[in-house]
């Protein structure tokens, strides 16, 4: 998605957001009391799926998924890796079953679309924190698009100082907030794509990246700006997707209110099925019998001119159900996580005019 650049205009104002991969936010000062949500709270039951969240910015990731689960009453609800509160977009969030498959989402690759805010470097490299260093220069259209390639494939990067990396068993975060002087090694970072959208003004830059686990949008905008020679930081931030989770799918926190005072079955067509997390894994198929054995612990050879050929994880299915993730080696299938779904309620689909999210071929 490649927008034209538009020429430069004088400076506006940032606003600041921060970072998706960041620190968590300063806890807030003096003990004033929290308000109460009055609003009725529905019964506790079970539920497997994924909600994909459309974030809003000014809400921590904790305080999203709380509710989220008590818009759904769910039991168990986690999320696939931590948005900044002043950072919006793709939060999923995982119900039931579901939270067993939230290492393969976070493992997908990433989308981020944020501003880069040139002339002044922070200690946080976001325009939350204190500013460390200033330049008077501005780059133009060009250097920035020449000056990105260095930072596409894989790269070492240096994480922020205030990331949730552990020093001795300290984040970093927590030694730079007591002012201790956080040095953190470089490592290797997959940024598949990182392309220039737009220019709102001298000051400012739009990019888009495509990134893989790891990968810091902080350190990518400070060190864009020393490469530049006029510094930079983060002032805006907003992920796009995560894994097979994309922005088209994304269902605003209003929608999810709006559709459970419509009814129940409203509120459950905001529910993706497990399964979704697991679209980039190879799909394989058994027979009941060797579904049981996969549900009972033991493994199942794969049998027949059929059989395929392969090593590593796949989901597992069995009439069209999902029955574990395995471990296939050596022409057998092992269970590694198993889904144990009873009589929890699943997943009825959406109701927004797009069909169900097909597995791809394999």
């Amino acid at each position: 998605m490649n927008a034209p650049v538009s020429p430069t205009t004088p400076a506006q104002t940032a606003t600041p957001v921060t970072d998706a991969e960041a620190r968590p936010a300063a806890a807030p000062r003096g003990n004033a009391p929290r308000e109460r949500d009055q609003r009725p709270r529905a019964p506790k039951r079970d539920l497997n799926g994924w909600v994909l969240l459309d974030k809003p910015t000014g809400m921590t990731s904790t305080q999203a998924v709380g509710a989220v689960k008590r818009i759904f009453g769910a039991k168990k609800a986690g999320h696939a890796g931590t948005l900044d509160p002043l950072a919006s977009g793709c939060l999923p969030i995982a119900f039931g079953e579901a939270t067993k498959t939230v290492p393969y989402v976070m493992d997908g690759v990433k989308t981020y679309r944020f501003t880069v805010r040139f002339g002044i470097e922070t200690d946080t490299d976001d325009s939350e924190g204190r500013a460390v260093a200033t330049a008077e220069a501005r780059p133009t259209d060009e250097a920035i698009a020449d000056a990105l390639g260095a930072f596409r494939g894989e790269i070492m990067q240096v994480p922020p100082a205030y990331s949730a990396l552990k020093i001795d068993g300290e984040r970093a975060y927590d030694l730079a907030r007591d002012g201790e002087k956080v040095e953190l090694k470089a490592r290797p970072v997959t940024i598949h794509r990182l392309v220039l959208v737009a220019r709102p003004d001298a000051d400012h830059a739009v990019l888009e990246a495509e990134c893989g686990k790891g990968t810091y949008v902080r350190a990518i905008a400070r060190d864009l700006g020393r490469a530049l020679g006029c510094l930079g930081h983060i002032s805006a931030l907003r992920r796009a997707s995560v894994g097979p989770f994309l922005e088209e799918d994304l269902v605003p926190l209003a929608e999810l209110d709006a559709r459970a005072a419509e009814g129940e079955a409203a509120l459950m067509e905001a529910l993706d099925p497990t399964e979704l997390a697991l679209e980039e894994l190879p799909a394989l198929s058994l027979t009941p019998s060797d579904a049981h054995r996969l549900r009972c612990g033991q493994s199942a050879i794969l049998r027949g001119r059929d059989a395929p050929i392969m090593e590593g994880h796949a989901a597992v299915f069995c009439q069209g159900a999902l029955v574990a993730i395995g471990d296939v080696e050596g022409g057998e299938v092992f269970p590694h996580r198993v889904f144990n779904w009873g009589r929890q309620e699943s997943p009825r689909g959406r109701s927004n005019g797009k069909p169900p999210h097909p597995r791809p071929e394999r």
